[in-house]
């Protein structure tokens, strides 16, 4: 059982990827993060000493914060993260605690810097809201998206140094039978059981493939449905972040679950 002000890394194993998550904060010594250069999804990476540099980042959101062992560096960093007001624990066992527990970890050098700018066509419908969805939960928190024309993709990239997505040409799109969703998940390594399975529903629908997945055929008429509902894409973009959140517990911890009623009717 967790003491006063600690998470264990279990409790936070269930935060991961929720829209509820707190905000992640690695203060390990630099040599303690040299011998093992992964991070947490969406963590920032801050040294001890300069703690409330992260203040306007956390916000009024609850934070955990973690060193090599969970000990005095978490300990003082979460202190005076109290003192100015936040909801700060610490992460119990530190970084060898999420190791041993077999948290989701990424290589740090695939990450982008922080509050990255990513750019993709207007209007979006499947890819260009899991895209987002996916970013935002598991890569940069803060992470901001533009839509616009089709023809302007390539040069607001390079004008905003933004990262393009899910156009031709680039990067992280459509690659053979997997879509731009696909692409993050390898290229991050993101490949996790839950993302697996979620990323067969935005395949399916994405790619008009509804045999990979029976909950394609529904993410492609929410989609379509939330398209025409709003106008703004950003606005559309906010509604599909509710969606993809409500999948990912699916594929997490529901899946399994199926629905009948009245209960026990027969066939």
């Amino acid at each position: 059982m967790p003491g006063f002000g600690t998470m264990s890394p279990q409790q936070l194993g269930r935060l991961i990827g929720a829209p509820e998550a707190p905000v992640l904060i690695d203060v390990r010594m630099d040599e303690d993060f040299a011998l093992d250069p992964r991070q947490l999804p969406c963590a920032i990476r801050v040294s001890h000493l300069k703690i409330e540099d992260v203040l306007p980042t956390i916000g009024s959101r609850p934070a955990v914060v973690f060193c090599q062992g969970g000990k005095k560096l978490s300990e003082g960093a979460a202190a005076v993260l109290r003192h100015r007001g936040c909801q700060a624990e610490v992460l119990e066992g530190g970084w060898i605690g999420v190791v041993a527990a077999g948290l989701p970890v990424w290589p740090t050098v695939l990450l982008p810097a922080p509050r990255s700018i990513w750019v993709t066509r207007h209007r979006p419908k499947i890819d260009r809201i899991a895209c987002p969805w996916l970013i935002r939960r598991f890569i940069d928190a803060e992470a901001r998206f533009l839509f616009v024309a089709p023809g302007e993709v390539m040069g607001v990239a390079e004008r905003f140094g933004a990262i393009p997505f899910d156009v031709e040409g680039v990067t992280y799109s459509h690659r053979g039978d997997l879509c731009s969703f696909d692409a993050l998940l390898d290229d991050f390594q993101l490949r996790t059981e839950p993302l697996d399975r979620l990323s067969l529903v935005v395949r399916g629908a994405d790619t008009d493939r509804h045999d990979l997945s029976a909950q394609s055929a529904g993410l492609l008429a929410i989609s379509v449905g939330l398209s025409r509902q709003y106008r703004d894409d950003l606005a559309q973009l906010e509604a599909g972040m509710t969606v993809y959140d409500a999948l990912f517990r699916w594929a997490r911890d529901g899946f399994e679950e199926g629905h009948d009623w009245p209960a026990g009717r027969r066939a």
